[in-house]
């Protein structure tokens, strides 16, 4: 793959995410269902680690938790950090134990969202702002509400996948 070739991918993959961004940001926040706001950023990182790989879904999961960090009004950076970590273990959990489809995808994302939301419970019991049921509930319906938004979000980036350059083997 030439260098011209990695940035094009690159950035359709960035311009693959802006509709996500919007959507999630402009759209879905200002109708929440049962109280809560799907996350739709951290199921595009995970989309692109499952059909990408390791490598480029740390890489990918990076730029994403960037921008969470800045959507979700994030003051440590933890999003930026876990993103890329779960970047890299969706692409390796799809790459050798799961299948890169749409089942792989699904299972990763329940992953991850179920990763973020114990980090967020677990911060929320050690400064004592919630309560275990509370926090339960709420990162209950949080996963299920966005659980439902993988398919357009895997469908979205898999129609890019298929049309951006690929690493070729001489």
């Amino acid at each position: 793959m030439t260098r011209q070739d990695f940035f094009i991918k690159w950035g359709v993959y960035a311009l693959a995410l802006l509709p996500v961004w919007f959507c999630e940001v402009y759209i879905l926040n200002r109708f929440p269902l049962f109280g809560v706001a799907p996350m739709l950023l951290p199921l595009a990182a995970i989309a692109v680690a499952v059909l990408e790989g390791t490598v480029a879904g740390a890489g990918f999961g990076l730029g994403v938790g960037i921008l969470c960090d800045a959507v979700y009004f994030n003051p440590d950076g933890a999003m930026t950090l876990g993103l890329c970590l779960l970047g890299f273990g969706a692409g390796a959990l799809a790459q050798y134990v799961l299948r890169q489809n749409l089942l792989g995808c699904l299972l990763c994302s329940l992953l991850a969202l179920v990763c973020i939301d114990a980090v967020r419970i677990l911060s929320r019991l050690l400064s004592g702002t919630a309560t275990l049921p509370t926090m339960l509930s709420l990162a209950g319906r949080e996963i299920a509400w966005s659980m439902v938004f993988v398919f357009p979000v895997y469908a979205l980036f898999l129609w890019v996948f298929h049309r951006v350059p690929k690493k070729t083997v001489l």
